[in-house]
């Protein structure tokens, strides 16, 4: 059973000494060295906020500063049940990626053997990195800026994972608005993909390829289909191509050239946009019930796919394509860096919205138990998720007559050219196509709101008590959202995917996750204490995790993240469209100083911090780097102290002597 909250009525503090152990002295003078209240178990003072408002404040017995909330603060939300929380995280970092990114760097890899960097990369970086942001958020009761009290000195890695989800939460949306745009194309008799007599096709448009007759290299003259010959067949262009590059994007030439708006995509992404406000705007009680629905139904349909791709003329080629171990691969580093920038991109490490759902937990939840379920899912539904694009995609290559790695993509090319392409050559193509971009609309969407949570969460602990308007949370997520869908105008003009690359490509990249990711680590291991955290966890969960996490905060973990970064660092390319268009040198300073905003953002912070500070380097360094405790600490970290609500100031058997210390 939970412990009851200590009132929040006054700025006082209960002290608790076992009259056995050393009689506790009412005055400060004498008392053979008892310390004073100041240096008891816990004590409070007052703050001297501006207005005698603000927080109560003090020193617990590790030097850490207490905050206390006064009276018309509001108490932080908790999940109604726990299962909400556990279906958050599902809904979040089970995501797009998992269904167009892993299984292609799977086959890419070596097939069945890049499970094993995988997996290595799970234990060593993934698991514990996830299970430091989840037990972070609810060992400090905040979100993703204030969680960095425990050494606030950095909290500018808040600041970066802030920076970093809204330009997540900016152009991430974009994938949402293209396949709701391709949902609602889904409902007609054709698919307008899958014929070339559409006002968006060119002269160069051709429905069906008969590569198969063009193998023979002699052939290269001979008339095969609408008078052309296999040449022509060489630089003809597919109508699921000449759709999504004409139709839905209407692509410009260039960066430059931002051309005119898409209105039926700025449609589209004001729906989603006014779809995510209405998931959020209540906070977790209303997004807890939500992702119900969201983060569950992408299952249902990945299910009815893989049955249905199971099925198809070639499936089991696609399939043992998938799977096929080669283990000359595991000699090469590309394949251990494509292992380890998955993990960061589809565990959602470094963004701070994990950190702003365990916020919401119980204090005493079990969260170690939560982050083991959490990965085993995220990555077993990776791997299933093979088994339902390869089967699809191995039939699309055995109607075309190529080879699977003709058809194989990643990425957007997968969502809206391959698999298009796929069930437009089924029987009841509408159906099996609006199942599929539905299935893409709730994985996207529950990953995007849980983000936006992450986001407006942060924001609105920074202000808990200034702005304590009834409305607070709608406005805040109204504001949020409308920013971004100002900054996302940008992406539905002509020039729109040349913009959504440069925010990809930099903003949200591997550097910048594993940058943050990197400092995670070595200020909860070295700075404020792995083992103190290992303590820390105990009195949450009851019991002290495996040291193998302690071992991987403190040595593994950062160093695989400072390899993979350097790797990135050092084989760093310049940003393409198609492998044909190079971004303009302004382009690329405006990628970078995405890039830049976020991680400078630890540096700047920690400089400015101590050139603002006091004293020594050592005594700045000494206070800059005391935890600053919330409310729930005095409660539940108050050492060999049983439940308050059990003790009585009568009671001589406790032998226990309880007063208020007032400032």
């Amino acid at each position: 059973m939970e412990k009851q909250t200590l009132p929040a009525s006054s700025c006082s503090l209960v002290l608790l000494e076992e009259t056995k152990k050393s009689p506790l002295l009412m005055s400060n003078g004498g008392g053979g060295g008892h310390p004073p209240a100041a240096a008891a178990n816990v004590s409070l003072v007052e703050g001297s906020g501006d207005g005698g408002g603000g927080a109560c404040v003090g020193l617990d017995k590790k030097g850490g500063v207490v905050t206390r909330p006064q009276p018309g603060y509001p108490e932080r939300e908790t999940w109604t049940r726990q299962m909400d929380f556990i279906m958050s995280c599902v809904g979040f970092a089970v995501g797009l990626g998992n269904v167009w990114r892993f299984p292609y760097l799977c086959y890419k890899n070596g097939g069945g053997v890049f499970l094993i960097p995988y997996m290595l990369i799970v234990f060593v970086g993934g698991i514990p990195i996830f299970f430091l942001e989840i037990a972070l958020g609810q060992f400090m009761k905040a979100g993703s800026i204030n969680v960095w009290n425990i050494a606030p000195l950095f909290k500018g890695l808040g600041y970066a994972s802030m920076v970093i989800v809204f330009f997540c939460n900016t152009y991430y949306i974009m994938v949402l608005t293209w396949g709701f745009y391709y949902l609602i194309k889904s409902f007609n008799s054709v698919l307008p993909w899958s014929t070339c007599d559409n006002i968006w096709n060119t002269p160069t448009c051709i429905e069906t390829f008969h590569h198969q007759q063009c193998r023979n290299g002699s052939l290269a003259n001979t008339t095969i289909v609408n008078n052309m010959t296999c040449a022509d067949l060489a630089t003809s262009r597919s109508p699921v191509i000449e759709f999504w590059e004409n139709k839905v994007l209407n692509i410009s030439p260039g960066l430059d050239v931002p051309g005119s708006f898409h209105w039926e995509l700025m449609l589209c992404l004001m729906f989603v946009w006014v779809l995510v406000y209405f998931c959020v705007w209540k906070g977790v009680k209303s997004t807890g019930k939500i992702v119900y629905v969201t983060a569950t139904f992408p299952y249902v349909v990945l299910v009815i796919l893989l049955v249905r791709g199971v099925t198809l003329p070639g499936a089991y080629d696609g399939i043992m394509y998938y799977i096929k171990p080669d283990w000359s691969k595991l000699l090469e580093a590309q394949v251990w860096i494509d292992a380890g920038t998955q993990i960061f991109f589809s565990y959602a490490i470094g963004l701070g919205a994990l950190t702003a759902l365990g916020s919401y937990n119980r204090f005493n939840n079990d969260c170690y138990k939560d982050a083991f379920v959490l990965a085993l899912i995220n990555s077993g539904t990776s791997f299933f998720a093979g088994f339902v694009v390869f089967s699809i995609l191995g039939f699309m290559a055995n109607e075309q007559g190529v080879d699977i790695s003709q058809v194989a993509e990643s990425g957007p090319g997968l969502a809206f050219i391959a698999y298009p392409k796929a069930v437009s050559l089924m029987p009841v193509a509408p159906l099996w196509a609006a199942l599929f971009f539905f299935m893409l609309l709730l994985l996207g969407l529950d990953s995007q709101f849980v983000g936006v949570e992450g986001f407006v969460t942060g924001i609105l602990d920074l202000f808990p008590g200034q702005y304590n308007h009834r409305y607070k949370r709608e406005i805040a997520v109204a504001i949020c959202c409308l920013l971004c869908f100002i900054i996302d105008l940008s992406m539905v003009t002509q020039g729109g995917m040349y913009v959504f690359q440069l925010f990809d490509y930099y903003s949200a990249s591997g550097m910048t996750l594993l940058w943050q990711a990197f400092w995670e680590c070595i200020i909860v291991a070295w700075v404020y204490g792995a083992d103190r955290f290992m303590d820390d966890v105990a009195r949450m969960i009851g019991y002290r995790p495996f040291p193998w996490m302690k071992w991987c905060w403190s040595f593994i973990t950062p160093c695989v993240c400072l390899a993979i970064f350097m790797f990135h660092l050092f084989n760093y390319k310049p940003l393409t469209y198609n492998n044909v268009y190079v971004y303009p040198w302004w382009g690329e300073v405006i990628g970078w100083c995405m890039a830049l905003s976020s991680m400078l953002c630890i540096p700047v912070s920690v400089l400015y911090k101590l050139f603002r500070a006091k004293g020594t380097f050592k005594e700045r360094w000494a206070h800059l780097t005391t935890p600053v405790w919330g409310a729930h600490h005095l409660e539940y970290m108050a050492p060999d102290v049983r439940d308050l609500t059990l003790i009585s100031p009568g009671n001589d058997d406790n032998k226990v002597i309880i007063f208020e210390s007032v400032m």
